[in-house]
């Protein structure tokens, strides 16, 4: 089906790492949407009022020793020695705060049918105050690994070693403004990222090409400002404006996005405002084509992608312009409980979003999300990096240290698994819901996740990707993770996870994945422990004769500095 990885320069390894780091310096608001109504009641990244002031960096190394028994296909036993190094670091101040978990690995392998292998994984997020409450720089980044297939297809890896792996690294960072003058609220922000994926050059013995995505640049910038009812009318009004643009290296697509509203909210209770905006808005997707054999077939070049044909003119994928509108609710009966909820009309049809987050104590918390945007691969994982808490604890695999997906905190939680359930290039229209739970159960936390994501993709006419034009792929997931300690020495962690992809390409079906794993860890001395894991996972495709089925088990030592 494929052929060996590209490889993966060492140098941009590096860069990866020193970005993630730096990424735990900085912040700005989240968007789920590209423009923003009235009193949406987005946090701030700066708000840290739920914690008091700390600082954790606990650097560490590793050294274990790895089973992995291939069940299905065949019968194959390769034991590796694993290498790793890592950092797990949490900031909370008045004026400053992040996460970061970033970790590298080397595995080395016994049997000559076995393959060494790197992998970076982590996920950063963080902010710092420029000026006090009012300026503010936000950043963030990711590098996971997933395994994905010739259609593009992909879920969190559960190998050790896997010729189909792919590296994706994402960060974004920016500043906001946040100030007041007189009665009006005055609001900006900007914000650049990046997203590159790294993989297997995928070209079938028929020559299909798999239509992985390379890399691309988003930017985005807002601007509102208005009153809050009362002051000094009895409803609040205000007027913003947006623009997004993300430039996509595969043929060279390009998804502009300009608005500019108004808005008004009425308060019908204190607790309870119907909010409602208006305004014009002109989105236009675009890209080339690739370039052309003598028999007029597409070029593929040597990693797997076409290659643009930087001279044919830029071809128009999708346009809308004209009126947008939507009316919500926001509901907000405590501190603890918030709904908002917006229907309207935009991209020349109907959209929903909206978000629930809800803290019945200091010892749970839930939330649920709703989006709607076109974009692409790289912008929809750059906004769902800026979604993230800023104090949050990851979750890894225990054998192959891989992030499952999520990440959990007390005060509001994340998942990126269905954002990596499909890595192909084309640009599209994603909508889709998360939902997190997390709870402390006496010394033991405990948390679950599901999503479900469906993203419509986008071509030209008369261009390669024309033959993804209305294609669409639909992912759900469920993960959930208990862990805790074990007397005064020990710790355990059991984590499950699903993944479902349903491909809207003829013929290709639908893959599935699911997964168990549990860890044990005991402190040997000061700064060092023991720790043995399990884990077993199958991934199943409708297309393949056999579900590729493995076991994995390590033993090894960690030492935290």
């Amino acid at each position: 089906m494929g052929s060996k990885p590209v490889a993966r320069p060492a140098q941009f390894h590096h860069l990866a790492a020193t970005v993630l780091v730096a990424a735990l310096f900085h912040a700005m608001p989240s968007h789920a949407q590209s423009y923003r109504g009235a009193d949406s009641g987005e946090s701030e990244a700066g708000d840290t009022s739920f914690a008091s002031e700390r600082t954790s960096i606990d650097p560490y190394i590793e050294a274990n020793s790895i089973a992995s028994w291939q069940i299905s296909p065949g019968s194959d036993v390769v034991t590796y020695t694993q290498l790793a190094a890592g950092v797990d670091a949490a900031i909370v101040g008045r004026n400053n705060g992040g996460s970061i978990s970033l970790r590298y690995e080397r595995n080395f392998a016994h049997q000559s049918d076995g393959a060494d292998s790197d992998t970076l994984t982590g996920i950063a997020r963080g902010y710092a105050s420029i000026v006090p409450r009012v300026l503010t720089v936000e950043a963030g980044g990711l590098a996971s690994s997933t395994r994905v297939d010739s259609q593009g297809r992909s879920v969190i890896n559960p190998t050790v070693d896997d010729d189909f792996s792919t590296q994706t690294y994402s960060v974004y960072a920016g500043p906001n403004l946040q100030t007041r003058a007189g009665d009006v609220d005055i609001s900006a922000n900007y914000r650049i990222g990046y997203t590159r994926v790294d993989g297997p050059d995928f070209v079938t013995a028929g020559g299909t090409q798999a239509d992985l995505f390379d890399e691309s640049v988003t930017h985005s910038a807002t601007v509102r400002a208005g009153t809050r009812p009362g002051q000094p009318l009895p409803v609040g009004i205000g007027v913003g404006a947006g623009y997004y643009q993300e430039d996509v290296s595969n043929l060279d697509q390009r998804v502009r996005d300009a608005y500019v509203r108004g808005d008004v909210t009425v308060p019908i209770s204190p607790t309870l405002a119907v909010v409602a905006g208006a305004g014009v808005e002109d989105v236009e997707v675009s890209s080339r084509d690739a370039v052309r054999d003598a028999a007029g077939d597409p070029v593929i070049g040597s990693d797997g992608r076409f290659v643009t044909d930087e001279s044919s003119p830029r071809i128009i994928a999708y346009e809308a312009s004209g009126l947008i509108w939507d009316v919500g609710v926001v509901w907000t009966p405590s501190r603890r409980t918030r709904l908002e909820a917006h229907f309207g009309h935009r991209y020349d049809s109907e959209t929903f979003y909206g978000n629930f987050s809800w803290r019945p104590s200091s010892r749970s918390n839930l939330q649920i999300g709703v989006y709607d945007g076109i974009q692409g691969f790289g912008g929809r994982l750059n906004n769902a990096l800026a979604q993230l808490p800023t104090d949050f604890t990851v979750t890894r695999d225990p054998v192959t240290g891989e992030i499952t997906g999520c990440v959990t905190t007390l005060d509001g939680s994340g998942c990126l698994d269905g954002l990596l359930g499909s890595v192909r290039s084309s640009v599209f229209r994603g909508r889709g819901v998360t939902a997190s739970y997390s709870r402390r159960i006496g010394r033991m936390t405990a948390g679950i996740g599901a999503g479900y994501d469906r993203r419509k993709f986008i071509g030209a006419p008369g261009t390669v990707l024309a033959l993804a034009d209305g294609i669409v792929d639909e992912s759900y997931y469920v993960t959930a993770g208990l862990s805790g300690p074990v007397g005064q020495r020990g710790s355990f962690s059991i984590n499950t996870f699903a993944n479902w992809f349903d491909s809207g390409t003829a013929g290709v079906g639908d893959v599935r994945s699911i997964g168990s794993s549990a860890s044990y860890t005991e402190q040997v001395m000061r700064n060092l422990s023991a720790r043995a894991a399990v884990a077993i996972s199958t991934l199943d495709s409708d297309i393949a004769p056999d579900n590729f089925t493995t076991a994995s088990a390590l033993l090894g030592l960690r030492y935290d500095f």
